[in-house]
């Protein structure tokens, strides 16, 4: 997590709110001494962007999905109709 001081949060702050609105929370220090947590109110937590595993159970993929349609795949790379 960014830590930045009292005159670094004050210059930039703008920009700082933005960011934490956007997931990405910072800590301002007086110091040196971390202060404050600064947060968005509705950010998404950092790092849960992505949900693996939310569909299990409830899709099932093809043993063979990975070669699935491969004959009429390579009739077009050759060119044929």
């Amino acid at each position: 997590m960014r830590i930045v001081n009292i005159h670094e949060a004050k210059t930039h702050l703008s920009r700082l709110v933005d960011q934490a609105a956007k997931g990405e929370p910072f800590i301002i220090a007086k110091s040196g001494k971390p202060r404050v947590k600064v947060t968005g109110l509705d950010a998404p937590a950092a790092g849960a962007t992505s949900r693996l595993g939310f569909l299990a159970g409830q899709i099932a993929v093809p043993a063979d999905f990975d070669r699935m349609e491969a004959p009429a795949i390579e009739a077009l790379f050759a060119g044929d109709p």
